[in-house]
């Protein structure tokens, strides 16, 4: 097959440039991208994820926060470097006993503001960027330590439970968590602090990320054990309600009650009492007594359908 390209000259005269569609190879060992099954597990962990940070932001740094997963992709790591600003926060994490490393990426101007409303400023503007001093780096991994926690809970068993912050780099070029041509998983974020909004993203290793992620989609669910579950709802505990024939009435009628009204009501007086849960009637019982308390007494536990559909 062959595409033909028209071009128009300026003496308007058409020339046709044809030539054969060259196709693009296709590398099943390096997926151009994430399959639905790990789009949609990827992103409701990270959306957990994304809650939980901005009440930490919030709680921590005393800024009003709201934190929005935008997109969850699969790309090379130099594809990922190419996107974020030539200069930016780069929050290195690893685990010294596994080869096991992330990336979490956000504006200096924005760790800047998180450490002066942590010191009690009150800035709500991002800072001018500039390289962080050791205090300053201290009080961001301190806060980071916690994010990554956060991080780690919301994707369950798909990170290490070793994996710490290590390092801040400004340039992604020099974080080099993985060879520029190995494959990267990335959620991006739209940050609103306060009254402006900033972007944000993080970047795992895809090959263990995504090992690990088929490994717990594809694990069998176990049966749930009847045993179980029976103890389960017997053990619930429920609210019982002892009452009489329901009498319907208009919402002027109700309106107009005062005190020392009367209201008949549609239940017999030896017709027993209702015992229900909910709206469901599970036995019938007559008023009794137990020392100083009130009590009602079952006469029925299987009441008969003549009892239940009879009207006053």
């Amino acid at each position: 097959m062959q595409i033909e390209d028209s071009v128009r000259t300026d003496d308007g005269a058409s020339t046709t440039d044809a030539g054969p569609a060259v196709p693009e190879r296709y590398d099943f060992g390096r997926p151009a991208a994430l399959s639905r099954e790990h789009t949609r597990a990827l992103a409701g962990a990270f959306d957990a994820f994304a809650r939980l940070w901005a009440m930490q932001l919030t709680s921590k740094a005393r800024l009003r926060s709201h934190i929005t997963v935008e997109r969850v992709t699969l790309e090379t790591y130099d594809e990922y470097v190419s996107t974020v600003p030539a200069t930016t926060t780069l929050v290195l994490c690893s685990d010294e006993d596994a080869d096991a490393r992330a990336i979490i990426e956000f504006p200096v101007s924005t760790a800047l503001l998180w450490i002066v409303k942590m010191l009690g400023g009150d800035s709500a503007r991002p800072l001018e960027a500039r390289s962080l001093t050791p205090i300053e780096f201290a009080l961001l991994r301190a806060l980071m330590d916690e994010t990554l926690g956060h991080l780690r809970g919301s994707l369950g068993g798909l990170l290490s439970e070793r994996l710490a912050v290590t390092a801040v780099q400004y340039n992604a070029a020099f974080a080099q968590i993985v060879s520029a041509q190995e494959l990267v998983v990335v959620a991006r974020f739209s940050m609103r602090l306060a009254d402006h909004t900033e972007s944000a993203s993080i970047a795992l290793p895809a090959a263990v990320l995504l090992e690990r992620l088929t490994d717990t989609t594809s694990a069998p669910h176990a049966a749930p054990d009847p045993d179980v579950v029976r103890h389960h709802v017997e053990e619930a505990p429920v609210e019982l309600t002892l009452r009489l024939a329901s009498r319907p009435m208009l919402p002027g009628e109700v309106l107009d009650l005062a005190v020392g009204d009367v209201l008949t009501l549609p239940h017999g007086e030896d017709r027993p009492l209702e015992l229900a849960i909910g709206d469901h009637v599970v036995a019938a019982a007559a008023v009794g007594a137990n020392g100083a308390r009130l009590a009602c007494v079952i006469t029925s536990s299987d009441l008969s359908r003549s009892l239940v559909e009879e009207t006053p």
